[in-house]
């Protein structure tokens, strides 16, 4: 298990993380939602293998991608904290998202959170958000925090190690009934 290619793992995220964006690009400074079983890409059981190379492995990976585009990303805690998500302090401010207090460990919000309360410059923890994207990655059950509206979507790259991959992106409702028009 512990014998996961990192190299590998941080190219496989680029690639959905693309994928998706390509397929539904973002506006600047939208929240971009993943949810991560470390567990799940090296092999294992989510929340009983835990990995904090691998954690780190696609926190890097994603948050370099996401910076580059403009985005926030949202690192979604495992259930023990109740799937609280680590954001950059400025995301929390522009979003006027009320911080909660705790600090993720391996053990008590996974590796992934854990990864970005060290690699964020201004790490907070917060309960809610509504995304407008993300990629849940081992079936951690991420769509409690997108908008209204997720569309599915699905990457050709359906794995990031053996932890099966999904996507979503958001819409706006369409609301209206039959004399509405819409774009």
């Amino acid at each position: 298990m512990r014998n996961m290619d990192l190299e590998k793992v941080k190219a496989e995220v680029a690639t959905v993380i693309s994928e998706v964006l390509e397929a539904h690009p973002q506006r600047e400074g939208s929240i971009f939602v993943i949810g991560c079983s470390s567990s799940e890409i090296c092999g294992g059981v989510i929340g009983k293998n835990s990995s904090e190379e691998t954690g780190k492995a696609v926190f890097e990976a994603a948050k370099a991608l996401l910076d580059q585009k403009g985005l926030y990303l949202a690192c979604q805690c495992c259930e023990h904290l109740n799937r609280a998500l680590i954001i950059e302090e400025s995301c929390a401010i522009k979003y006027n998202l009320e911080p909660v207090c705790v600090v993720p460990w391996a053990h008590g919000g996974g590796s992934f959170a854990t990864a970005a309360w060290h690699g964020f410059k201004n790490p907070v923890a917060v309960e809610h958000i509504k995304a407008s994207a993300g990629i849940d990655i081992g079936s951690t059950l991420i769509g409690m925090h997108l908008k209204d509206v997720a569309v599915p979507l699905h990457p050709e790259q359906k794995f990031i190690g053996k932890a099966y991959v999904t996507a979503a992106w958001c819409r706006p409702k369409l609301i209206g009934g039959e004399r509405a028009r819409y774009q």
